[in-house]
């Protein structure tokens, strides 16, 4: 039987990995344009490419930064500042490996970076994937423009601005409740996933928060809807970050019957199932290949092993 570790008390749970922001994001800086000016000339900028970046070194890796000028055309986002005062942007541009270093996205190594960087890397990708989306203007057709340090766009006239905004949306790890290793989780494998080696990859229910509803209520509902099964005991767990292209995760945790039957909606999940905790485990240790979990970057990855009992 495999040993699980004790679950980890309450307090000294480290969250996601990528709700880590230590940056101070300074916005009052935003509004200053001579100020913002003049901290682009000694900023530390990094270049976000379609959700990409630069990183050199694995343990860990390090984001790679270009001196202002240097850095390739294209949109400026303000990040903010460090303790010491250091400044940092970002700049929407095509990026090419140089040699040392490679192209990753947050999938490949949000886990794996420090605070500060993975906060500059989560930023940086959520305000250029929602300047990506937004050249017009959604009311009149305008073409807009970045303003405040990218942390706004306008219509050239300045009549209309628009702000980021971010969709909550619920993702939830369904157990029974039961205490050991023989507690179960369910776990969905979603339609559109392709099987990496011929081995299915299974995660946590997750879907969008609808207008007029509660967290808690779309927890349910999305479950209800998703795999038949009726939840109770909703809890929330931490959110995370996800700028793909524009989410906030609120995470839960939420109990069913022991042994509910599962009865899949097959247009968007491929199949159900109850996973034990052994089983759980055993993947994460690598002793089992039988089936595939989340990457560590995510918040449905933290969900399944705060339950396991290893965060």
């Amino acid at each position: 039987m495999t040993e699980l570790a004790a679950p980890a008390s309450v307090a000294a749970r480290p969250g996601p990995p990528l709700a880590r922001g230590v940056l101070d994001r300074a916005a009052h800086r935003r509004t200053d344009p001579e100020w913002l000016k003049e901290a682009w000339s000694r900023a530390r900028v990094v270049v976000v490419d379609d959700g990409h970046m630069l990183v050199r070194g694995d343990d860990p890796p390090e984001l790679v930064f270009v001196e202002p000028a240097d850095a390739p055309p294209g949109e400026r986002f303000f990040l903010g500042e460090d303790t010491d005062g250091t400044v940092y942007f970002a700049v929407a541009a095509d990026v090419t490996a140089l040699p040392g270093t490679r192209r990753v996205s947050l999938r490949q190594v949000g886990h794996a970076l420090p605070d500060l960087p993975a906060g500059l890397f989560i930023t940086a990708v959520g305000l250029a994937n929602w300047h990506s989306r937004h050249p017009y203007s959604p009311l009149s057709g305008k073409l807009t423009v970045p303003a405040q340090g990218g942390w706004v766009r306008t219509t050239e006239d300045g009549a209309e601005t628009l702000w980021p905004r971010t969709d909550p949306a619920v993702i939830m790890l369904v157990h029974d409740g039961v205490d050991g290793p023989d507690g179960r989780c369910l776990l969905g494998c979603n339609a559109q996933w392709a099987q990496a080696g011929g081995v299915r990859r299974y995660s946590t229910l997750a879907g969008f928060v609808e207008p007029g509803e509660s967290a808690e209520m779309a927890v349910a509902r999305e479950v209800l809807e998703e795999v038949g099964v009726v939840v109770g005991g909703v809890t929330y767990v931490a959110s995370q970050p996800w700028p793909f292209p524009g989410s906030l995760m609120l995470g839960f945790h939420a109990t069913a019957p022991v042994g509910a039957p599962v009865v899949v909606d097959e247009e968007e999940i491929l199949e159900g199932r109850w996973f034990t905790r052994s089983e759980i485990a055993a993947v994460l240790d690598g002793s089992s290949r039988a089936f595939g979990l989340p990457f560590p970057a995510s918040i449905a990855h933290y969900l399944i092993t705060e339950w396991l009992g290893l965060s």
